[in-house]
């Protein structure tokens, strides 16, 4: 599977965390959930997690998966 690509990320002062990917927003974080986000977006790949965290994470696949013949008709 390809790396994620295109994601991005801008904390905001009131504390939740907006999350983008190729400039449109692909979700905002609040509470709890932003602050366990940015502890784990720090520590690890951050293309990943955001892909992770937005549910983008199976992008890339399901083109080729749609063209399998077990996948026809």
């Amino acid at each position: 599977m390809a790396r994620p690509s295109g994601f991005a990320y801008e904390a905001r002062s009131d504390g939740t965390v907006r999350i983008t990917h190729h400039a449109r927003r692909a979700t905002v974080l609040r509470g709890d959930r932003a602050a366990r986000f940015l502890g784990e977006v720090t520590a690890t790949d951050p293309q990943r997690v955001m892909a992770r965290w937005t549910g983008d994470y199976r992008r890339g696949n399901e083109r080729t998966a749609r063209a399998h013949p077990r996948n026809q008709g």
